[in-house]
């Protein structure tokens, strides 16, 4: 297994394909039991069962590529639509036998922890992702929530596939809390997550529509803005609702969806006691 620096996007494309790509143990059993009630399970149950695991959920976007129809002209960009073109029974046929990250990372108990723990912020992110998409009226709120689950891809293949390292970085990451991520990264895998995560997104032929709202650089888009800011306020309240950057953020979701500071905070759903510390810090205005 790797633990040098590669830096070059390619090299670490060849490393996640040497693996078939893993899911949760928990969608599988979830996947099971559906399938022992096909005849009561419809798209959209399934839908939320793969929403709930990233991993997956990039594993049903790859089969709706592989298996692309000549005459399909827009590209499948929510997982609803993607379970409805796929029918709920050839899904059942053709998702058996998934490889499990359990299982995968059995030995690497740290490396699983922080898996787990990108992937529930990865879901925390994608719920107010929607919520906001909601409230900005958004052509489809969908795509803004199954970009932002999606974002942090690239952080995933790592604790999946070079667990050492993914704990090299995030000792880093807390033994000097004020450096850029980017530069953590870029010293210890050789390229920064940000710039695998486009390479990947291209290597996996996303729909185009979700690489764009995946690229921050293309920020001046709201919808992309949605999708960053949600994955912004997640990667920071994750380290606690005192977090220095959180000032900025409120900042910039109060311009984004025009409310005011309680009014945000008080729909972000934490219990009274934290929404008021967040409020007696930030203020109402």
């Amino acid at each position: 297994m790797n633990e040098q620096p590669l830096p070059e996007a390619e090299s670490w494309l060849a490393i996640f394909g040497q693996a078939e790509l893993p899911v949760l143990r928990h969608s599988v059993n979830e996947i099971e039991r559906l399938r022992l009630d096909e005849d009561n399970t419809n798209s959209r149950v399934l839908a939320a069962v793969i929403l709930h695991d990233p991993l997956l959920t990039l594993r049903v976007l790859d089969y709706i590529d592989l298996h692309r129809r000549q005459r399909q002209i827009t590209d499948i960009t929510t997982i609803d639509r993607a379970i409805m073109m796929i029918g709920v029974s050839p899904f059942f046929r053709d998702f058996q036998n998934l490889p499990v990250v359990e299982d995968r990372l059995h030995d690497h108990p740290q490396a699983l922890l922080g898996l787990l723990k990108t992937i529930n912020r990865a879901r925390r992110a994608a719920h107010w992702a929607h919520e906001w998409a909601v409230l900005r009226r958004d052509m489809d709120v969908d795509e803004i929530a199954l970009a932002t689950l999606l974002n942090d891809v690239a952080e995933l293949m790592m604790w999946l596939y070079v667990p050492g390292m993914a704990v090299r970085v995030r000792d880093a990451q807390r033994a000097d809390p004020h450096k850029r991520t980017a530069v953590i990264q870029e010293q210890i895998y050789g390229i920064s997550l940000f710039r695998l995560k486009l390479a990947l997104t291209e290597a996996w032929r996303l729909p185009a529509l979700l690489a764009q709202l995946l690229d921050h650089r293309q920020a001046e888009n709201p919808r992309v803005r949605n999708v960053k800011l949600a994955v912004d306020l997640a990667r920071h309240s994750e380290n606690g609702w005192d977090d220095a950057a959180l000032p900025d953020d409120f900042k910039a979701l109060r311009e984004l969806l025009h409310l005011n500071q309680e009014t945000l905070v008080r729909r972000l759903g934490l219990d009274e006691a934290t929404s008021e510390a967040v409020l007696s810090r930030t203020g109402s205005a």
